[in-house]
């Protein structure tokens, strides 16, 4: 099934899941690897947020990353920056409940993910941005077939010390590709 997988499943994000996302957001240790922006977020502001710039936009889809086993949300991917034109989008991925990090879950709804990208969107390109010292994620989006597309030097303040952004992105023949020969 689309948006299946053994252990989980995607579903739309809902403007009920503004209070389970404002828990993440406001989780500095979830939120330390993969937002910018570390700070601690008014309801109203989250709940504003996942309205406009996830449920309201014309250029974003987000997905709950569900735990099919026990039916509870454990994350959120989501494409950003869509161009229909040009069939680019930008992925995300946060895995907001801790005890879930590290076993697979990622990958499985990134992959997920990925599918519905590459054949039911039939876009040509998926890109992302990750944190340089955020070395598990990198070797996740390379396991998947990610390629580095170049940097953006001490892009992020972080820890006290100024910290790379790399570039990732995957086409979807490289998609195809992996999936044939896996």
């Amino acid at each position: 099934m689309l948006f299946e997988s053994e252990r989980v499943r995607l579903r739309k994000m809902t403007k009920e899941d503004a209070e389970l996302y404002h828990k993440w957001r406001n989780d500095v240790e979830v939120m330390h690897s993969t937002s910018p922006f570390l700070d601690v977020y008014p309801l109203k502001a989250t709940e504003d947020f996942v309205e406009y710039a996830i449920l309201g936009s014309e250029t974003s889809k987000g997905y709950m990353l569900v735990d099919k086993e026990r039916d509870i949300s454990i994350g959120i991917v989501s494409f950003v920056h869509m161009d229909y034109k040009n069939r680019n989008a930008e992925c995300i991925i946060d895995i907001g409940e801790k005890q879930y990090w590290g076993r697979g879950y990622g990958e499985e709804g990134l992959t997920l993910l990925l599918d519905y990208a590459f054949y039911e969107l039939n876009l040509h390109r998926v890109s992302l941005r990750v944190f340089a010292f955020n070395k598990r994620a990198i070797q996740l989006y390379q396991k998947i077939g990610f390629k580095a597309e170049g940097t953006s030097r001490q892009a992020l303040f972080r820890d006290g010390k100024w910290c790379d952004v790399s570039h990732m992105g995957i086409l979807q023949e490289e998609y195809f590709h992996k999936k044939e020969i896996e």
